[in-house]
């Protein structure tokens, strides 16, 4: 069990694997799971054909479903007393950054202060890192047709934007996951060896590595 962790959030980009963690890390503690909408977002299909001019209803909606989220969080209406995510608000701004134009920017960040509660922060952050063409393969083999589109430029652009953002982290404690060669979903040893590692946090800013 991981009882010292009563709100663990699992982070990276689209591809890493972070839902599929979270679910596993939810079911071994018993927490309530936390998962961002992502099927629910009726622009989402559209980004991914046109990019340019669907990002800005695109971030608006996560902005808006992960606000009431983090309310419901903060408030304490969640059944459990613990519970894992697969995201945490503060991505909503590296998304936005990623996509929007200066304008749109500039008008996101405005609607963004207005909405967006105090973040709860979290016992632990996992933020699972993977290189830009096994992102792609991993997000085709779950097939979502609407990431039929998606190319390893997008991927990479996103993936420097997480590296970016966690290197500057400090507002928890930070496991980083090389899961390059890691695959939690289906093979236990590699769940149990990192569920292993995080008792075994000591640090506020910790690595995971597996060569292949």
């Amino acid at each position: 069990m991981l009882e010292r962790f009563h709100h663990i959030v699992v982070e990276g980009p689209i591809g890493a694997g972070k839902t599929s963690l979270a679910r596993r890390l939810a079911e071994l503690s018993g927490a309530e799971l936390i998962l961002e909408q992502t099927d629910d977002n009726p622009f989402l299909p559209r980004f991914y054909e046109d990019r340019r001019r669907y990002a800005l209803p695109t971030q608006l909606f996560f902005l808006v479903s992960r606000v009431e989220q983090a309310r419901r969080t903060n408030q304490g209406e969640m059944p459990s007393e613990t519970s894992v995510a697969d995201f945490m608000l503060e991505k909503d701004l590296l998304f936005a950054q990623a996509t929007l134009d200066a304008a749109e920017l500039s008008l996101y960040l405005k609607i963004h202060e207005s909405l967006a509660p105090p973040a709860s922060t979290p016992d632990l952050v996992i933020y699972l890192q993977a290189d830009p063409a096994t992102l792609m393969e991993r997000a085709k083999k779950r097939g979502r047709a609407y990431e039929r589109t998606l190319n390893e430029g997008y991927l990479g652009e996103l993936a420097r934007a997480y590296s970016e953002f966690f290197y500057h982290y400090e507002a928890a404690p930070l496991l980083i996951v090389n899961s390059e060669h890691l695959n939690f979903a289906e093979r236990e040893g590699d769940f149990d060896l990192l569920v292993q590692r995080i008792r075994d946090m000591r640090g506020a800013r910790e690595f995971f590595n597996m060569g292949a």
